[in-house]
């Protein structure tokens, strides 16, 4: 970093100050204001204690490097002692590990200016390239149609929202689900329905999976696995549309689904259908229940904590549920097959309410036993 502002100071760009502070010169670099398509081309410096205060040409010039002040974290280097200033680190670690260009740069909507447009600045000046050739800026997130702040006691981490119950997957399908250009307003009744939807994505995988099929193929079934990859594909070449793409593949399942509910649905019909559910699954990733261990973890550092109290019964019911792998349910729903061809019910319901009470809940159905957690 030090190194950096030295050749921009070498360049005629940055300038150092008599307290031993550098400062970026925008005067030097036209394009300012290019990201957040402000025009600072007529601006003057207005107030002037603020540049004679900080002793700098122009109050618009940004810190590239601050003199140390009484008490506060300081490095010698070779431009003298001080600390980096923000943007300056983020030029730095940027091009030492992708390059003077790189292709995406991401970041909240705050950020646009002033502290992208500085990258940029003093990045562009020094190198004469482009910094990034494109800027990913996330909308900002609303709770129940308010902005998210400590002070109106809206405010969640994702270890609150597991505390009450809500599984990371639900949690990470809900904040995709709406495009990053758009604003999300997050909702517990939101949070719910996503719940529900990963289920019904769940339950129409194991549909596939555990049913039986007449050999052949319906040429529908295939055209519409190979048009919904087509469709997600398309929506997220656009922006990273994902809304769309959630469309994509819950109109798939619903035009299956009729279709498996008519018969319709052959043996070779099956493997597309998981080929599209996969595809979808590599963006999104909610369809293995892999939420047990981060429930278990949640659920262990509130009782190390203290916090048992804010442990909600849907995370107990939870992490009692995840006592059994899915292994375990499995030959367990298997023992209930086997009981009902043998017309041994008692059984049979027996090892159902087993499962029932360990929080997972068993279907029996004419394609055979099904069974989901809670």
């Amino acid at each position: 970093m030090a190194e950096f502002v030295s050749k921009l100071v070498e360049k005629g760009l940055a300038y150092r100050t008599d307290d031993g502070s550098y400062y970026f010169r925008i005067a030097k670099f036209p394009e300012y204001g290019k990201l957040s398509k402000k025009d600072f081309g007529g601006m003057q410096d207005g107030v002037r204690v603020d540049v004679d205060e900080y002793d700098k040409d122009s109050a618009r010039d940004f810190a590239l490097w601050k003199a140390p002040k009484p008490g506060e974290t300081s490095w010698e280097s070779s431009i003298g002692p001080g600390r980096p200033g923000w943007h300056l680190e983020c030029s730095v670690m940027s091009m030492m590990e992708l390059g003077k260009t790189f292709d995406l740069h991401a970041g909240g909507e705050d950020l646009i200016f002033p502290h992208h447009e500085n990258e940029i600045a003093q990045s562009e000046s020094l190198t004469g390239k482009t910094f990034a050739h494109f800027w990913f800026h996330a909308r900002f997130l609303l709770v129940e149609g308010e902005k998210m702040s400590k002070s109106l006691g809206n405010f969640f981490t994702l270890r609150d929202l597991v505390l009450k119950g809500y599984r990371p997957s639900s949690i990470r399908y809900l904040l995709a689900s709406v495009p990053y250009r758009h604003q999300l307003n997050f909702t517990f009744d939101g949070l719910k329905q996503a719940a529900i939807s990963v289920e019904r994505l769940r339950n129409f995988r194991v549909r596939l999976t555990a049913g039986t099929f007449p050999d052949g193929t319906g040429n529908d079934m295939q055209a519409l696995a190979s048009s919904t990859m087509e469709r997600m594909r398309a929506a997220l070449d656009d922006d990273l549309n994902t809304a769309q793409a959630q469309a994509a593949i819950f109109d798939m399942v619903r035009r299956a689904n009729a279709a498996f509910d008519a018969g319709e649905i052959k043996k070779d019909d099956v493997p597309p259908l998981l080929e599209a559910l996969a595809k979808f699954d590599e963006i999104f990733a909610v369809l293995n229940d892999d939420d047990g261990p981060k429930l278990k973890q949640v659920f262990d550092w509130a009782l190390a904590e203290g916090r048992e109290k804010d442990i909600s019964d849907e995370l107990r019911e939870a992490v009692q549920s995840g006592k059994l792998s899915d292994g375990d349910i499995e030959k367990k729903i298997l023992e209930i097959e086997v009981a009902r061809r043998a017309r041994d019910f008692k059984i049979s319901d027996a090892i159902r309410a087993q499962l029932t009470d360990a929080g997972v809940i068993v279907e029996i159905t004419k394609d055979g036993v099904r069974w989901h957690r809670k």
